[in-house]
């Protein structure tokens, strides 16, 4: 696939088919996603896959901490949002919002959803050793595209979980990750439901003119 179309087509499914990734599909994925660059080639993540009954496991385990604390899907702001960022994120509900069943609330979607990986078959969990500076969060934000693309290259779905780093203790204990460990960002793997109707749905991009200043 043209890398043009693919960063123009791709975009995040939240419905899956039950259908397993292979291991050899996944391995071509993490090739790709980890030819992404880094500074200084440090490459400072680790990423740990998650299938079959495991995922399940962790799913539930991850749905369960989110009801018993409380914990709910938020931008990580530290002051309430501009006009342009609610805007943004309304435009998301908006998308979203006319797919889910009348008793469906939004954010109870997003939560769960999120917790549950969508249903997607494989969850990707994106870790980086502690002793690096939130800088080198940048190197994940990369890996994550890299990642993101090259899925949809290989007919794969995907989407980027950020609630998940709320249970960062809870998902180091169940899969055994180091405790000097931190996680960033899970990503859901698999096929996406073609006949979902949330699936069809892409949120709106900020204009260039919101977003870029040209100095001469």
């Amino acid at each position: 696939m043209d890398l043009m179309e693919a960063i123009k087509q791709r975009r995040s499914s939240r419905a899956f088919l039950e259908k397993p990734v292979s291991r050899k599909t996944l391995e071509d994925l993490l090739y790709l996603a980890t030819q992404a660059p880094s500074a200084i080639n440090l490459q400072p993540w680790e990423l740990t896959v998650v299938s079959g009954e495991e995922k399940k496991r962790l799913s539930r385990l991850l749905v369960k901490r989110m009801k018993e604390r409380n914990i709910s899907c938020a931008p990580g702001a530290k002051k309430p949002l501009s006009n342009s960022f609610m805007e943004r994120q309304r435009g998301l509900l908006n998308t979203i919002a006319p797919h889910l069943s009348e008793n469906t609330v939004f954010q109870d979607f997003i939560n769960e959803g999120s917790c549950n990986f969508y249903g997607a078959p494989t969850a990707v969990i994106i870790s980086i050793d502690q002793v690096f500076s939130s800088a080198r969060l940048t190197d994940i934000g990369v890996l994550v595209g890299y990642l993101v693309l090259a899925a949809h290259g290989l007919g794969l779905s995907t989407c980027p979980i950020g609630l998940i780093t709320a249970f960062d203790e809870d998902i180091k204990e169940e899969l055994s990750l180091p405790e000097d460990k931190q996680v960033v960002i899970g990503v859901a793997v698999g096929y996406g439901d073609p006949g979902a109707s949330i699936n069809s749905g892409r949120s709106e991009r900020a204009p260039l003119q919101d977003v870029v200043k040209w100095r001469p």
